[in-house]
């Protein structure tokens, strides 16, 4: 056991090494991008494919089936997608360390770096920064919407920036502090349990007709498991506001902590107003609000105070946030497994 904890210890640390350092390489296959397609398949397969409405548009999709049989359908297809990733890393894993402790570790670093997004996270963000920098509003709008769910092709500038900023806040939970510290919990069978229920969520944990029964099992299941991840990861972000603030006029760690206590609970999601309270007020800013998803508007809170107009620099800002967030989690987590060992 104390052998197995030095491995792992080894392979979490190269594995967020290898995420700073590469990220996700488009051009190697990717465990999550399988798991989109497994979902995909399923969906096709369960969702009463003879009898759904055919439109390019999931959000005026109808689900016909009875709620009862949608919701059964969904959750058969989270239980097998949920096995999967169970199952083919543990597999893989082990058959990995049989070999030899060196193959065990080097498939850990990599599962490691596989789950993790910190790197993708901040590269697809600054895209939208670098294309409004450039003065290319149709550019940053394209951008965004490879980071977001929400309808883009009217965005404004200050829009874009905000909604760039939101993704950044919420995905440093769902992104970078929710998976590392299920992967500290139980290496990358348990990162990968939770990159199959937080995949699953993106894709059917909508609240419109296609997937408001199909998709329940996939958006609670989510919730459960961010629950403590995301309150973690805001008292986090509000400790990185407090030491950056120290050398970023722009950002402030009181303000992160008075915003988060008044509007951490304004949104429809139990979890995602957590992280994006926190960067709301450290930034100054205002999020959330009302958007347009799949031409469906969706009424949201806002979160925050508006005491200045979004600069370019804010999305930039909002990632000095995340990497600071994930490195106090970094050295806390390293720190307790190494008092384990």
């Amino acid at each position: 056991m104390r052998e197995y904890l030095i491995f792992h210890i080894v392979a979490l640390g190269i594995g967020i090494l290898l995420d700073l350092l590469v990220g996700d390489p488009y051009a190697l296959p990717h465990p999550v991008r399988a798991i989109g397609r497994l979902i995909g398949f399923l969906e096709k397969r369960l969702y009463d494919p003879g009898k759904a409405k055919a439109t390019d548009d999931p959000g005026k999709e109808t689900d016909p089936e009875d709620p009862r049989k949608a919701k059964a359908r969904g959750t058969i297809l989270w239980i097998t997608v949920a096995a999967a990733a169970v199952l083919v890393t543990g597999l893989i894993l082990s058959a990995a360390y049989l070999l030899s402790p060196y193959a065990g570790v080097a498939a850990e670093a990599i599962f490691s770096a596989y789950a993790l997004a910190a790197r993708s996270l901040c590269k697809e963000s600054m895209k939208v920064a670098a294309a409004l920098k450039a003065g290319d509003l149709p550019g940053g709008r394209r951008a965004l919407s490879m980071i977001v769910g929400r309808d883009t092709d009217r965005l404004s500038e200050d829009e874009i920036i905000k909604a760039a900023v939101e993704t950044v806040a919420e995905n440093t939970s769902d992104g970078v502090i929710a998976p590392f510290l299920y992967l500290a919990l139980g290496g990358p069978v348990t990162g990968f349990f939770y990159k199959a229920v937080n995949t699953m969520d993106s894709m059917l944990g909508y609240r419109n007709e296609r997937y408001g029964y199909f998709g329940r099992t996939a958006a609670r299941a989510d919730d459960v498991m961010n629950y403590l991840p995301a309150r973690i990861s805001a008292v986090l972000m509000i400790l990185a506001s407090y030491v950056i603030g120290l050398f970023c006029g722009s950002v402030s760690g009181r303000d992160a902590f008075r915003i988060w206590k008044r509007d951490r609970r304004c949104h429809l999601s139990p979890n995602s107003a957590q992280t994006e309270s926190v960067c709301a007020g450290a930034l100054g800013l205002r999020l959330g609000g009302t958007h347009a998803y799949h031409g469906v508007m969706v009424e949201k809170p806002a979160i925050g105070d508006e005491r200045r107009s979004p600069e370019i620099r804010d999305i930039g800002r909002a990632n000095v946030l995340m990497s600071g967030t994930g490195l106090l989690c970094a050295g806390i987590v390293f720190a307790i497994l190494i008092m384990m060992h």
